[in-house]
């Protein structure tokens, strides 16, 4: 009994030690935004504000048009989540539950496409992505997500695998296509593998930066990843105005995660393993 409790308390200290560890860089930036700039000169790694300077974040909003970077990245986030959603969930059913010959060789290779960084595939794409005419459109950004991606299509197709034989077969025995499998029985079965890739790229989207950097030079296209760079390229110098911004900038993410931390487990947790 004693060795367990003993145990145990050496797993919490350790799970407390790696949160503080982790949350440290978060509590500096949040006391951060809220000091004023005579105090982070001073005394920078102070956690306490000597004085809770909340007009920090209206004066950061104020620098930088922050709604239109707000609105383009949440049309950017739409878009690339409705993308990568529709066309990974299309391409692992046809890698799953279709059988047609070469079915192994075309998931391997999909798979094999995550060997390449994305700095090998930007010239081609910027160039491809130019000869269309979508270069400095949000367009250029959304439409490569519904060409699918190698690593939710993996997900969700070791999701679809888990998914009993016996239900697609009473589905054809009622009449239902392909199409319609897929649309009345596999979908409303995959509904937390399809959230978990929902979420995760979401995030990816809202994080973006090298996308913009790549294909927009429009202002008033820039969405907040981009944008908060240019706001440091311009209020370098002010840095409780930085912080404030960058919190701004990080609180829909925290949200996020705690609102779907269980989305996000049982999504992962109930992917199956399945070859």
């Amino acid at each position: 009994m004693n060795q367990r409790w003993v145990k145990t308390g050496g797993l919490y200290l350790v799970a407390w030690f790696t949160v503080t560890i982790f949350s440290l860089p978060l509590l500096v930036m949040v006391s951060g935004s809220l000091k004023s700039s005579e105090q982070l000169t001073r005394d920078p790694y102070s956690l306490w504000p000597a004085g809770w300077n909340w007009i920090n974040y209206p004066e950061a909003l104020a620098s930088m048009p922050f709604l239109v970077y707000l609105s383009n990245t949440l049309l950017l986030c739409t878009g690339c989540v409705i993308g990568t959603t529709l066309s990974c969930a299309l391409a692992a059913y046809g890698l799953s539950r279709v059988d047609w010959s070469g079915r192994r060789w075309m998931f391997g290779l999909v798979i094999a496409t995550m060997l390449l960084p994305w700095h090998i595939t930007m010239i081609p794409r910027f160039v491809l992505i130019s000869e269309l005419g979508l270069y400095n459109s949000l367009w250029s950004i959304v439409l490569p997500t519904f060409l699918g991606d190698a690593f939710f299509i993996f997900l969700l197709r070791q999701f679809f695998m888990t998914i009993p034989e016996q239900l697609l077969d009473a589905g054809r025995m009622d009449g239902l296509s392909q199409w319609g499998l897929f649309w009345q029985i596999v979908i409303p079965l995959s509904k937390p593998a399809l959230a978990t890739v929902a979420l995760f790229q979401f995030v990816i989207t809202w994080n973006d930066f090298g996308s913009p950097l790549l294909y927009l030079n429009d202002p008033q296209k820039f969405p907040l990843a981009y944008g908060l760079e240019r706001f440091v390229s311009s209020y370098g110098d002010q840095t409780n105005l930085l912080l404030a911004a960058a919190t701004l900038f990080t609180l829909p993410m925290i949200l996020i995660f705690f609102l779907a931390q269980k989305t996000f487990i049982q999504g992962i947790s109930t992917t199956g393993i399945k070859g």
